[in-house]
């Protein structure tokens, strides 16, 4: 199953509208929770914007005085969920996903959480914190379709994980589902 929505697969390889993103990154952070390994996710505010209420990876737009986009989803992370990013090991980066609506070009970041992990969310970014194992993710049929309305009126039928009432689909899938099967790439490979 593709994971980017139909209507828009072309906009996301378009180079063109790719180099002129807003360069952004975000953080897959992994952490130890009750003897099992989880992943954070964010529940954006409801607002006005593109991406109102829905669930993604903490992250957000590079500043001038970031070293890197790794320091720009250590940045962010830290504003939105309060984790401390000294307690981050770096694993790796992940393919630069363009996202259409709110032309960012996202950098994922893949980091461990060393010790114990809580959040502070800030409540201007982040209407809720969403802890979910990554057992779940690597579970068959963890990946479904779902009919969503986008800006109020649209309906559209998508690919997306749905854990408990959490639907996560477009950019934030896409960035899962890479990791996924890298993830069974490599543990095939053990």
């Amino acid at each position: 199953m593709g994971i980017a929505p139909k209507h828009r697969q072309k906009d996301i390889i378009n180079a063109k509208l790719r180099n002129n993103g807003v360069r952004s990154s975000v953080l897959i952070l992994f952490y130890e929770k009750a003897g099992e390994i989880y992943l954070v996710f964010i529940r954006r505010p409801n607002h006005s914007g593109v991406h109102s209420g829905q669930i993604s990876f903490p992250g957000g737009r590079w500043e001038k005085t970031d070293k890197s986009l790794y320091h720009t989803a250590l940045r962010e992370a830290r504003e939105e969920v309060g984790i401390f990013p000294e307690k981050v090991r770096y694993k790796g980066k992940l393919s630069d996903l363009y996202i259409p609506p709110s032309n960012f070009l996202v950098s994922p970041f893949v980091g461990i959480y060393k010790g114990a992990c809580t959040f502070e969310p800030d409540p201007a970014e982040v209407a809720a914190i969403v802890e979910i194992p990554f057992s779940f993710f690597l579970a068959p049929g963890s990946l479904t379709r779902v009919d969503i309305t986008v800006r109020g009126t649209e309906l559209i039928s998508t690919p997306a994980f749905v854990y408990a009432e959490n639907i996560i689909w477009g950019a934030t899938a896409m960035i899962l589902n890479e990791l996924i099967v890298l993830w069974e790439n490599v543990m095939c490979e053990i």
